[in-house]
C-alpha cells in the first residue's frame, strides 16, 4: 500500500475543492448541506464504480441503472469559500469547519467556534492504497472517551469500540448474536459520539466491495489510537454526516439515503411463520388447523407468512412454482386465510437451482448474473444444488422477475412479498452485472441485488394494488434498503443469549437508518424454547415494528403461540399489549416515515445528556415515551432498570407506581408483565381492538395522560388513516394534535385535527394517570365533570 502523504490544492470551483496527491490521485470535497461534506478520493483510471443506489436525498428515488456519484440533485449546496493559506485550506459552512492539512496531507472537522476537532484523520497515513490492486484504506483518530455504533445487523454489545466487522454478506443461519460476523447487511455507516467535544456524527462510506472496519481492534503502537476502514475493492468516498446530537445525526443519515415510507397498518400486526408449515406434506390442513387455533385461543393475528415450502418438489425448491400436490389450488388457501382476516406474504428466493422449470429460459435471454470470461450464468452454491442469481442490475432480468411475481403469487391473491436468502453469495471473481448495459464487476456492488430485488417487489405490488401502500420483507441489503422494505435480524438462535444481544443487534440497526426492524419471536434455528423462554422471547418482541414469530427446528418442532397451555395466557397477553398500543406504535411508525426517527432507540438517543444513559443497553425506548425493559434472564420475576434524567419522574404502565429520574430501580417482572415505565409528560395514545387491524371498525381511541403534578404545557400528536392510504402525507392523514396546560388548580384540554381522513371515533377518552391532585379540568374551555375518561372531541 501506498501513503497519500500530501495535496497541492488546485481550485474551489463549481461547488468542489479540489486537490491533487501524489500517484495520479486527486482529493474532492463537496459541501452538500451545512453538515454534510463529501469526501472523494478519485483514482487516476477514474471510479471504479461511477454510480450508486444508496444515495437518495430527500426521498429521491435513484433509476434502475443507479444515480451518478457526481450528482448533486437534491442537495442544498451551499456556495463554498475556502480559506487558502501556504500548508491548509479551511472551508466553513457554518455548521461546521474543515481544515485539510496539505503536508502531510490529513483532515480535521470542528464545531463552529471549537479549538478541538471533533473528529479527525491519524496523522501518520491516514490514507493509503493500492497501486496493484483496487484496495484502499481510511485511518481516523480515535479519542478514548468516543463511542461507535451502526453497521447495521453485526453482532455484540451495543458500543462497537473495541471490535472489528467484516462487510459482507453471507446466510449465517443460527448465528451466535453475541460473536458472529459477518451477518446479512452491508451497511458501511457508523455513529461516532465524542461527548467531551459534545459531537455526534456519521460517517458513511458510499463503497459496497467487500471490507472490514476496526473500531479500535487494532493497537499499532507507531500510529496512537484510531479506527479504520480498509476495502478490498471499490471507491474511496465518504460522507461526514454532523449531528451535532446523537438523534440528529442519525436523522440526517436517514435522510441521505431516502429515509423509508410508512408500513400499511395491517404489517404492524403479529405475524405467523414456520418453514415446517410449509414444508409438510399435509401443509395445507396444517394451515387450516392454524386458522381454528387462532380462533380457539382467541390470539390476535394479522399475517401468515409462507416459508418457501410451497415451492418444494423432492426437498429442492423452484421459485414461481406452486407444489399442487401440498397445495392443488393456491387462491383457495389464500382465500381461505383472507376469510380469516389474516394478510398472506410468500416466501421467494433469487436463485434458480439449475434444474428450474425455468431456468433454460432464463438464461437463454441472460438474466442472470454472468461469468465475464465464458459469458455464461455465474454458478453459485444455493440451497439443495447449485443455480445463478437473477441480475436485477438487468432491467430483462428485474422485469422478468416482476412478471413472476405477478403470474405465480399476485395474481392468486397474494399481498406481499418476503424476499429471503438474498445475500447473493456469487464467488465467481468473474462475475459481472449487467448494470444496465453498462456493466461492472459483481465484487463492487454486491449487496446493491438484494435492494433491487426489493424495489422490485415495492415496484410490482404497488402497480398490482394501486390504491394501497405495499409492504416488502427482505433479509439482506445495503444502505438505501429502508426505501423499500422491512427487514429483521435473520435466523436467530432460540437462546436467552439471543434476546441480549438481538436487543443490541436491532438497536444498532435503527442508529444505522432501518427503522422498521424486528427479531424472529421465539428463535428460529436451535432447540424449541421452554415455556418460560417463549413467554420472554415474545414480550421481548412485542413491541418492536415487525412482530413476526418464525422457526425451524430439526425436530420438526414448531414454535407456535399456543404450544403450552400453562403459558398460553402470558403470550396472549404480551401479544393483545402491541394491539392496545398499536396507535402510539402507528404514530411512531408515521414519525418514522415523516421525520426520520427511529421507533425503536437506546436510551441515550432521548437522554444524551445523562452519561449514565449511554451505558445502559439492556433496555430501550419505544418512541420519546415509554421505556421498555425486557426481562433477559431465566428465573427473574424482578428487573433493574436505570431511568434516566430529564423527566420529573418514570410511571410503571402497570401499576401507576412513581419512581424518581435518574436511578436504578427494581420493578416487578412476573411471568406475565413485560416491565414498562411511561415518562412523566407523556400522552400515550391506546385503543381495545383486537385482530384485524381493521381502521374503519376501531371506533375508540383512548389517550393516557402522564403528568408531572405541577405546572407544565403539553402537546402531543396522534396520527390516523385508513391504514393503506398511498397520500399517507397529506390527504390521506388525519393528525390529532392535542395540547394541554397545567396550572396548581385546573387542566385545559384542546385538540384539533388536520388532513382529510377522518377517522370512525370523534373524539378522545382522556384519562389522568398521574398528576391530576384533584384539579379540576377543561375542554376547550369548558368545564367538565370530574369523572374519567374526560371527552376530548377535536374538530
Amino acid at each position: 500500500m501506498k501513503t497519500l502523504t500530501s495535496a497541492a490544492y488546485l481550485d474551489g470551483d463549481d461547488g468542489v475543492v479540489r486537490f491533487s496527491c501524489p500517484y495520479g490521485w486527486s482529493l474532492w470535497l463537496r459541501v452538500l448541506e451545512p453538515e454534510i461534506v463529501r469526501v472523494t478520493f478519485r483514482r487516476p483510471g477514474g471510479d471504479r464504480l461511477d454510480r450508486t443506489w444508496s444515495i437518495a436525498p430527500g426521498r429521491m428515488e435513484p433509476p434502475l441503472e443507479g444515480r451518478d456519484r457526481d450528482s448533486r440533485a437534491g442537495f442544498a449546496c451551499p456556495p463554498v469559500s475556502p480559506s487558502v493559506e501556504r500548508d491548509r485550506v479551511t472551508i466553513d459552512t457554518g455548521a461546521l469547519r474543515l481544515v485539510v492539512h496539505l503536508d502531510p496531507l490529513r483532515l480535521e472537522w470542528f464545531l463552529p467556534d471549537a479549538t478541538t476537532p471533533f473528529a479527525a484523520d491519524r496523522p501518520s497515513q491516514p490514507y493509503t492504497v493500492s497501486r496493484r490492486t483496487s484496495a484502499f484504506a481510511h485511518h481516523m483518530v480515535r479519542h478514548p472517551s468516543e463511542r461507535h455504533y451502526g453497521l447495521g445487523d453485526k453482532s455484540g454489545p451495543l458500543d462497537r469500540t473495541g471490535r472489528r466487522f467484516r462487510l459482507e454478506a453471507v446466510d449465517p443461519m443460527g448465528f451466535d448474536a453475541e460473536t458472529s460476523d459477518p451477518l446479512y447487511k452491508v451497511v458501511p455507516v457508523y455513529l461516532a459520539w465524542n461527548a467531551e467535544a459534545g459531537a455526534a456524527y456519521g460517517v458513511f462510506y458510499d463503497n459496497l466491495a467487500a471490507a472490514e472496519i476496526d473500531f479500535g481492534c487494532t493497537i499499532d503502537n507507531y500510529h496512537g489510537l484510531f479506527r479504520s476502514y480498509r476495502a478490498e475493492d471499490g471507491d474511496l468516498d465518504y460522507y461526514m454526516v454532523l449531528g451535532p446530537s446523537p438523534a440528529r445525526t442519525v436523522s440526517r443519515l436517514s435522510w441521505l439515503t431516502g429515509g423509508q415510507p410508512l408500513p400499511p397498518k395491517w404489517s404492524l400486526g403479529f405475524g405467523l411463520t414456520s418453514m415446517s408449515i410449509a414444508d409438510a406434506p399435509d401443509a395445507d390442513a396444517r394451515i387450516s388447523a392454524i386458522i381454528d387455533e387462532f380462533r380457539r385461543t382467541g390470539i390476535p393475528c394479522d399475517s401468515f407468512h409462507f416459508g418457501s415450502g410451497y415451492t418444494t418438489r423432492e426437498g429442492r425448491r423452484y421459485v414461481f412454482t406452486w407444489n399442487r400436490d401440498k397445495f392443488p389450488d393456491p387462491a383457495a388457501t389464500v382465500g381461505r386465510l383472507h376469510r380469516a382476516g389474516l394478510r398472506v406474504v410468500t416466501n421467494i428466493k433469487p436463485c434458480l437451482l439449475n434444474d428450474h422449470p425455468r431456468y433454460a429460459e432464463a438464461a437463454e435471454a441472460g438474466l442472470f448474473v454472468k461469468d465475464g470470461e465464458t459469458g455464461a450464468p455465474a454458478a453459485s452454491q444455493f440451497w439443495d444444488g447449485v443455480g445463478a442469481h437473477i441480475d436485477f442490475t438487468n432491467p430483462r432480468g428485474a422485469g422478468w422477475w416482476r412478471a413472476g411475481m405477478r403470474s405465480a403469487l399476485l395474481d392468486h391473491g397474494v399481498d406481499a412479498m418476503w424476499n429471503d436468502n438474498n445475500e447473493y453469495e456469487v464467488w465467481d471473481e468473474d462475475a459481472v452485472c449487467d448494470g444496465a448495459g453498462r456493466p461492472f464487476p459483481q465484487s463492487v456492488a454486491r449487496p446493491v441485488q438484494a435492494l433491487l430485488m426489493t424495489k422490485a417487489a415495492f415496484d410490482q405490488q404497488t402497480a398490482h394494488r394501486p390504491g394501497e401502500r405495499p409492504y416488502v420483507v427482505t433479509r439482506a441489503g445495503p444502505p438505501g434498503l429502508a426505501r423499500y422494505g422491512q427487514t429483521w435480524t435473520g435466523d436467530n438462535t432460540t437462546a436467552w443469549k439471543t434476546l441480549r444481544f438481538n436487543l443490541r443487534q436491532g438497536l444498532n440497526m435503527g442508529l444505522s437508518g432501518l427503522f422498521n426492524v424486528g427479531h424472529d419471536v421465539g428463535g428460529f434455528a436451535g432447540p424449541s424454547p421452554d415455556p418460560e423462554l417463549l413467554v420472554r422471547f415474545t414480550q421481548f418482541c412485542c413491541l418492536w415494528p415487525r412482530f413476526v414469530m418464525n422457526s425451524w427446528k430439526r425436530s420438526g418442532v414448531v414454535t407456535l403461540p399456543w404450544m403450552y397451555p400453562e403459558v398460553l395466557d402470558e403470550v396472549r397477553s404480551a401479544i393483545a399489549l402491541r394491539y392496545r398500543l398499536m396507535p402510539y406504535l402507528y404514530t411512531l411508525m408515521w414519525r418514522a416515515a415523516a421525520l426520520d426517527e427511529p421507533p425503536i432507540r437506546p436510551l441515550f438517543y432521548d437522554f444524551a445528556p445523562d452519561g449514565r444513559a449511554a451505558g445502559s443497553d439492556d433496555a430501550f425506548m419505544l418512541g420519546p415515551s415509554l421505556l421498555v425493559a425486557p426481562v433477559l434472564e431465566p428465573g427473574s420475576r424482578t428487573r433493574e432498570v436505570y431511568l434516566p434524567k430529564g423527566p420529573d419522574h418514570w410511571v410503571d404502565f402497570h401499576t401507576g407506581a412513581r419512581f424518581a429520574a435518574g436511578t436504578a430501580v427494581e420493578v416487578d417482572a412476573p411471568l406475565d408483565r413485560l416491565p414498562l415505565l411511561v415518562r412523566s409528560g407523556a400522552m400515550l395514545p391506546v385503543t381495545r381492538q383486537l385482530a384485524p387491524l381493521d381502521p374503519a371498525a376501531d371506533r375508540w381511541r383512548g389517550l393516557l395522560v402522564y403528568l408531572s403534578g405541577g405546572a407544565e404545557a403539553l402537546e402531543a400528536t396522534l396520527y390516523e388513516d385508513d391504514g393503506a392510504a398511498v397520500d399517507w402525507a397529506e390527504a390521506g392523514s388525519c393528525r390529532i394534535h392535542v395540547r394541554l396546560s397545567a396550572s396548581d388548580r385546573r387542566i385545559d384540554l384542546g385538540g384539533v385535527c388536520d388532513g382529510g381522513y377522518r377517522p370512525p371515533f370523534d373524539h378522545l377518552d382522556v384519562q389522568i394517570v398521574t398528576g391530576g391532585n384533584g384539579r379540576s379540568t377543561a375542554v376547550d374551555g369548558r368545564e367538565v365533570p370530574e369523572s374519567a375518561p374526560i371527552p376530548l372531541r377535536f374538530a
